[in-house]
């Protein structure tokens, strides 16, 4: 099997500085990380001589400059790979016309063949180990090891300043994913449909404080007319871009469903339907309320998500716990949700949340459970606005949590 491979990609894309010459030393390739190291352009190197773009420095007292010279030859003569570790070659100061910069190398030259077997191509990787070479350690090494010695720490060095670089890339990646997908979330997330019921509602979203963790929770608030509203929250399996656009989509999704079907059930069995044909869907929860101001009445149900609490004035709480399923695409087959309900009496609280809010690593879920309800009797009289700060204050998540979190505060 022959693998079809864009070499060019390959060494445009590696960390490790890499230059392509001919068998007369002429440069025909360098890449970005070679341009980086040595902080020269293609129009330096391209198309010249290498020792012609790269001058051996006359100044050094030993012979170490034209050590290089010597590994090309040796490779052209011989057809094998040649390597110098810890080779010292000083470069162009591009800032000082005539001057040269002190580098030190760790090098290998591959040569690549014809049909024919000649060598064809020299293929330079140079690991730039001049911040080894400076160091105290490299100077208590170097007069302690032998030249094998010397050779094999500067390789080390080479490879752990190369993983420290692709590290510093992921890292960067990461961190640029992270922010769009904040962005994505909290543009999403900043206009729910509360109209009316503006001062009695609260919402709060925080991003994970790890990346790998942001981006899959959502919460959402619809009027239903005349006298009915919906409310929601959702967290998705997974992180990043993925998670934060399979959210939006769950949301929208079940947010059409309330308004066609006004039964938290039915509408979360369209959303379970819907969540098999997403990939990455499967496996989210969500838990669905519809609020009946004239009845006075909550209807409520679960797939797989922690219940939400109805806070009562004096402090005491009720679980909606009554109602709950499997997550989203859990079973094989499709089965009808359960369905419940609960009177309240105005000045009652409805508490929704994902499980970043509670969950802590390595404790109960009915530890965690207690935790939270234990919190919202302290602040029970409280304002939608000053309960949901004050919650995230006793719960120690006002910087983030390891999770998203998304919470809802409903004075009903």
């Amino acid at each position: 099997m022959t693998a079809d491979i864009n070499f060019m990609a390959f060494f445009d894309a590696t960390p490790s500085p890499y230059l392509m010459l001919d068998t007369d030393l002429m440069i025909h390739y360098v890449n970005a990380a070679y341009l980086q190291t040595t902080g020269l352009t293609k129009d330096h190197l391209i198309g010249k001589y290498f020792f012609d773009a790269l001058p051996e420095h006359p100044g050094p007292d030993d012979d170490s400059q034209q050590n290089l010279r010597a590994s090309l030859l040796r490779v052209l003569g011989t057809g094998k790979p040649d390597t110098l570790v810890l080779q010292r070659y000083d470069i162009p100061a591009l800032h000082r016309p005539g001057g040269f910069e002190e580098r030190w190398w760790s090098e290998i030259h591959t040569p690549i063949t014809g049909s024919d077997g000649a060598v064809k191509w020299i293929v330079q990787r140079a690991e730039d180990v001049t911040a080894f070479v400076r160091s105290r350690r490299a100077r208590r090494l170097t007069e302690e090891f032998t030249e094998g010695e010397k050779g094999l720490a500067a390789e080390l060095y080479a490879r752990a300043h190369e993983l420290h670089r692709l590290n510093q890339q992921l890292r960067e990646a990461h961190t640029r994913e992270r922010q769009v997908a904040v962005a994505l979330q909290e543009a999403m997330l900043s206009a729910p449909d509360l109209d009316h019921h503006t001062d009695n509602i609260a919402v709060r979203y925080l991003p994970a404080t790890r990346s790998l963790n942001v981006c899959g929770d959502w919460y959402d608030v619809v009027d239903l007319a005349p006298d009915r509203y919906a409310a929601a929250v959702g967290d998705v399996v997974g992180h990043g871009l993925h998670a934060a656009a399979i959210m939006g989509m769950l949301r929208s999704a079940l947010s059409a469903a309330i308004r066609a079907i006004p039964s938290p059930a039915q509408a979360l069995e369209v959303l379970g339907l819907y969540a098999r044909s997403l990939e990455g869907a499967t496996a989210a929860t969500a838990v669905k309320v519809i609020i009946d101001t004239r009845s006075r009445l909550i209807i409520y149900s679960n797939a797989g998500h922690p219940p939400p609490v109805l806070l009562h004035p004096d402090g005491t709480w009720d679980m909606l716990d009554q109602a709950t399923d499997p997550p989203l695409g859990a079973r094989p087959h499709h089965v009808p949700r359960p369905q419940a309900g609960i009177t309240y009496t105005r000045g009652d609280t409805l508490v929704m949340y994902t499980d970043g809010l509670i969950e802590r690593r390595g404790e109960d879920i009915d530890a965690s459970l207690a935790r939270l309800t234990t919190a919202l009797a302290k602040d029970s009289t409280l304002a939608p606005e000053e309960l949901a700060d004050g919650l995230l204050t006793r719960l120690d998540v006002t910087e983030g949590a390891d999770d998203d979190i998304a919470l809802i505060v409903i004075r009903i």
